[in-house]
């Protein structure tokens, strides 16, 4: 995947040095950065997979497959948890991988007679991908937990969307962190298929190229965006 990366090199505004005033800054060596800014852009695939079930029976069965992360909420006040303190506290992970470490109703409140359709927003991961992500580049925990949607979409289908893992961490550009993204599709395509959602032909794809659904394959639709 193509990353475009620009590199915005500019001094601050009458910034001096430590122990000097600013006057004493204007002496440096021209051309010297003071602060450097970094820009990507990149091209990340949405999933939007049709669930086949009820609302609250697919979240059910979704919360079931991957199990909070901290199951003593009370014992972190103000919700400030070290990722390892959480890893300890789960005990490794959900039979498939992922634990959840945040959940909200998104539904907005009613503001007239229109019906309100059910929204549910999910920040799940998986302690290890996380930690070899970090090593390798701290930016990369952006993007961990994967944040999922579930929700009923205007035709009355129940629906979950997600960024492609492999997408998302191939922006990078290292070869480490796109396998570890490459590794979390597979398992996010394992929780799906055990959810009864056909999600291996889409998140079988390297590289996230983008896909339509076909009348042979109804389960799951997808669409692409570009931040």
């Amino acid at each position: 995947m193509a990353v475009s990366r620009q590199e915005l090199v500019r001094p601050l505004p009458g910034a001096g040095v430590a122990g000097r005033p600013p006057a004493a800054a204007k002496r440096r060596k021209p051309g010297k950065p003071v602060m450097s800014h970094q820009s990507f852009q990149y091209r990340v695939t949405r999933l939007v997979f049709d669930a086949g079930q009820p609302y609250e029976k697919f979240r059910g069965r979704y919360e079931a497959a991957v199990p909070p992360a901290d199951l003593r909420p009370g014992d972190c006040p103000g919700r400030h948890v070290r990722w390892q303190d959480a890893a300890a506290d789960t005990d490794g992970s959900g039979p498939r991988g992922f634990v959840l470490y945040w959940r909200a109703d998104m539904t907005p409140e009613p503001t007239g007679s229109g019906e309100l359709r059910p929204c549910t927003a999910y920040l799940m991961g998986h302690h290890a991908t996380p930690e070899k992500a970090y090593l390798h580049d701290p930016a990369a925990m952006l993007y961990a937990p994967l944040r999922t949607l579930i929700y009923i979409d205007s035709a009355d289908r129940t629906r979950l969307a997600v960024d492609q893992p492999s997408t998302v961490y191939a922006s990078f550009g290292d070869p480490v962190i796109t396998e570890l993204g490459i590794e979390l599709d597979r398992q996010l395509a394992e929780l799906l298929d055990a959810l009864g959602v056909e999600a291996g032909p889409w998140l079988g794809q390297r590289g996230g190229r983008r896909r339509t659904s076909s009348s042979s394959s109804p389960s799951a639709s997808i669409s692409a965006s570009t931040p």
